[in-house]
């Protein structure tokens, strides 16, 4: 229940992105209906009727004038019986939503709009999806682009946006090395399914990758199935407007804009499952690993680590793959990594800070990472990761909705977490890029290890893996001892933590 008090205090911060004044003093304003649609397509907010702000006025304590609606009985029936008419597509406030508050003798109409459900965004006015659809921002009310609505009416589809039927896109399309890759980490999980003695094309279908529609004739690659498995070529004619990018800006030196970026470079194909598999060990290669046992075994795997995969794979199934120049970006910085993936939060914040809500824009992309071990799809992940950063003393986890780019951000910070590389000559960090660096710690764990090994670890190829050792060994940085299946390597120029 609002009260004076309340409304006082409403006042003392301004208006602002969920907080709008109107005089209002014998009529319900035209423009309410904007502030309406906008409140219930971004965070919810309040009206307040019967209130004048002063816009020249900077002091708060004088900005707002209270006073008051002439007839708030006729207002609140003039409201209800507009939002319950053809002027807007949905009333989503219920009868408390609404009400009238005496303040030192004046009448103020309180009007409080929630953030509209998923499933029925857009809000618009008029009859008019593309023209009456309003967002907020902390400048007022504004028309959203066509792509925004696009967007909005995407994420109301209860299946997700992964699912649809992708024609003339077959198996012809799908990268065999990255789906095979997938299948091997799939029977390690999996040891017993009955999947892993099907055809590629039958276990892809049985994930929802593959799409056959009985009904029109039809089949082929299904949206997850093309951009977590297919060849780069394709994925780039049919989704040009989307990206993949990694950049690290962490131990720069000189004039370095970075010091690794994995992008569009041909060396690699473009699909998810490889942008995963490439970059993860890139992001947590140098978090801390304390020396923990089970019984006979030394287990390496922290809190922290499961956190940035959970990080990870939410960026990828909570984005919008569709959208206009979207661009799934992951950042690792000196003191924080970044998660940023194309499409705003479904769910408000509130919601997903408590968990135990789950509405992955791409679930079949959802339940490929989840049967392979990766990713929540009950809603905890993200109380996950707050639970593992509140055992370091790195900071808060940050989750930001941007809507004036359309984009989540996830920040992890990582307080004075040390790097990898220390204590090394500055002409040789020049010549290592971060995946060189991530092979000399396997090394350093266990210098037995194969080309084949480090690449089931690392989910690079075994040919990349090859070429960074003979670069290593080339620049004197490693050398080797004993023959090739009973050999070890030696690190000989770089002092690792």
């Amino acid at each position: 229940m609002t009260s004076s008090i309340n409304i006082e205090t409403l006042l003392a911060s301004g208006e602002r992105i969920n907080l709008e004044c109107k005089k209002a003093q014998s009529n319900v304003p035209v423009d309410v209906w904007k502030t309406y649609s906008a409140f219930a397509n971004t965070y919810g907010g309040t009206i307040l009727l019967g209130i004048v702000e002063h816009l020249k006025e900077k002091d708060l304590q004088k900005r707002f004038q209270i006073v008051g609606v002439e007839d708030s009985r006729k207002i609140v029936t003039d409201f209800w019986n507009t939002i319950n008419s053809n002027k807007v597509n949905e009333n989503i406030l219920s009868d408390s939503d609404v009400e009238v508050i005496n303040v030192d003798g004046k009448e103020v109409v309180c009007i409080r709009v929630p953030q509209a459900d998923w499933s029925i965004k857009p809000i618009f006015l008029n009859n008019d999806i593309y023209k009456g659809t309003f967002r907020r921002n902390h400048e007022g009310d504004y028309h959203c682009k066509e792509r925004q609505v696009k967007a909005m009416i995407r994420d109301s589809f209860e299946d997700g946006n992964d699912g649809i039927l992708l024609e003339h896109y077959t198996m012809d399309d799908i990268d065999l090395d990255s789906l095979h890759r997938y299948r091997n980490l799939f029977r390690v999980w999996n040891t017993d399914h009955v999947w892993n003695e099907i055809d590629d094309k039958s276990f892809l279908r049985n994930l929802g990758g593959y799409i056959v529609n009985r009904e029109e004739g039809k089949e082929g690659l299904s949206l997850a199935g093309l951009m977590m498995f297919g060849k780069g070529l394709p994925i780039r004619e049919r989704f040009g407007n989307f990206r993949m990018d990694y950049l690290n800006f962490c131990n720069l030196i000189g004039e370095e804009r970075y010091s690794d970026r994995l992008t569009y470079d041909g060396r690699w194909e473009n699909n998810l499952y490889q942008f995963f598999s490439i970059v993860l060990p890139k992001m947590t290669f140098d978090l801390p690993r304390p020396f923990r046992m089970e019984g006979m075994q030394r287990v390496d795997d922290t809190s922290q680590h499961k956190a940035v995969r959970e990080a990870f794979t939410n960026a990828i199934i909570h984005a919008d793959l569709m959208m206009d120049a979207g661009i799934l970006r992951i950042e690792k910085h000196d003191d924080k990594l970044c998660f940023r993936n194309p499409g705003l939060l479904r769910l408000p914040l509130e919601q997903i800070y408590e968990g135990g809500n789950s509405k992955a824009r791409n679930p079949r992309i959802q339940n490929m990472f989840r049967m392979v071990g990766f990713g929540e799809n009950i809603g905890s992940g993200f109380p996950q990761i707050i639970a593992a950063w509140k055992e370091t003393k790195w900071g808060e986890p940050e989750l930001k909705n941007k809507i004036e780019l359309d984009e989540v951000e996830l920040v992890l910070p990582l307080g004075k977490v040390a790097n990898v590389v220390k204590d090394v000559v500055k002409d040789v960090v020049k010549e290592l890029t971060e995946r060189q660096q991530v092979i000399l710690n396997l090394i350093k764990e266990n210098p037995s290890l194969s080309a084949n090994e480090m690449s089931q670890k690392t989910g690079m190829t075994s040919r990349t893996i090859q070429r960074d050792l003979a670069f290593l060994h080339e620049k004197g940085i490693l050398k080797r001892e004993g023959g090739r299946k009973d050999g070890r390597w030696i690190i000989t120029k770089i002092k690792l933590i």
